[in-house]
């Protein structure tokens, strides 16, 4: 009898873990918006956006520091779009000289310049009657910016070599790390192909602006980099996570994602702790002695950490702090004095049993 109920009980306790895990891949399913994770406000804003933009075939300007995931959300607008079904071409303009640049985009004739050998089209022709990705768009040279702006204006393209002037129509989407407003007044930038650019523009946040993502983007990275390395990691400790909700991520999430699969390559358990991150995220005096049992934080806790993290950005300015939190500056209020009484009963509690 106890044999048995032994056998009944574990197999209860296998069948609960496979239900959580079952409304954990749901829950993700239901938070991911093709391919971005993410249920923060600044996110769910750059979603809604991006269904409204994908819908009119008009220019986006794609505005967010490297690593946020813009090319994610230039792939959402392409896929959310009457021409999803067409091609989309996606162009690093960082990545290039001029002159490879020129015959990526526009393409070349075979002699057209040493080492074209035949004749090719360009991103424009492979992906006429859809879109155009152009990452790092700020880093074009003025003269290639103005073959780009005729490229907008007329609806036309010229391989390199060849004076035939051929007609696509293609949508165009831009990303930039920078301020264009800035690059256009310090004469860097052209300020009719900004406009020309910028018809729609979508800020993507940075993580530090959406702390209470990294939980799920972490669930989500685990089940990617369990099947890449064979693992099964189950999570994180409490002391891994409270440390990634406390680094700034200066690389965003794409720095979050090569932490993450490091930490499943290196993680000797069934949990990564702080010992199997990164060596710059593993503050001193925290040894992995005393593997904590992994829970996730609470709302309550996820989200304190998140106003800490931006009033701290902001140097304690309580009203722009709000505006990122996308919260009035009365909620702000409200919660910090809760947060500060509760604070206080424990200072007190603490005394007492001391």
């Amino acid at each position: 009898m106890r044999l048995k109920r032994t056998l009944d009980e574990t197999a209860l306790l296998y069948d609960q873990r496979r239900r959580v895990r079952e409304l954990e891949e749901q829950l993700l399913r239901d938070l991911e918006f093709h391919g971005i994770v993410g249920k923060s406000p600044a996110m769910l804003e750059v979603f809604d956006l991006a269904r409204k933009v994908a819908k009119h075939y008009t220019n986006v300007l794609l505005v967010g520091a490297t690593g946020t995931g813009k090319e994610l959300v230039a792939r959402a607008v392409h896929q959310l779009s009457p021409v999803s079904q067409q091609r989309l071409a996606i162009c690093n303009c960082s990545a290039m000289v001029d002159t490879l640049l020129e015959s990526q985009l526009f393409g070349h004739v075979r002699g057209s310049f040493t080492g074209a050998t035949d004749t090719r089209p360009g991103l424009f022709e492979y992906a006429n009657g859809g879109t155009v990705f152009l990452d790092e768009v700020a880093e074009m040279s003025l003269p290639m910016q103005a073959k780009l702006l005729r490229v907008i204006q007329n609806r036309e393209i010229q391989r390199v070599g060849s004076p035939e002037v051929r007609k696509i129509n293609v949508r165009l989407i831009g990303a930039t790390n920078r301020d264009l407003r800035a690059e256009v007044l310090a004469g860097r930038f052209r300020e009719d192909l900004y406009y020309r650019l910028s018809s729609i523009q979508i800020r993507i946040p940075a993580l530090t602006e959406r702390l209470e993502d990294i939980p799920l983007l972490v669930h989500f990275l685990l089940k990617k980099y369990n099947e890449a390395y064979g693992k099964q990691i189950t999570g994180l400790t409490r002391r891994a996570q409270t440390t990634l909700l406390q680094h700034p991520w200066p690389g965003n999430v794409r720095e979050l994602e090569n932490v993450i699969s490091s930490a499943c390559i290196t993680a000797s358990g069934d949990f990564i702790d702080i010992s199997d991150l990164p060596e710059h995220l593993q503050r001193p005096g925290r040894g992995a002695s005393e593997r904590d049992s992994w829970r996730p934080l609470t709302i309550d806790e996820v989200r304190r950490l998140h106003i800490q993290r931006v009033l701290e950005m902001c140097d304690g300015n309580r009203l722009r702090a709000a505006q990122i939190l996308g919260i009035g500056r009365t909620s702000l209020y409200r919660f910090l004095k809760r947060d500060n009484q509760a604070n206080r009963r424990t200072q007190r509690s603490g005394g007492a049993a001391a």
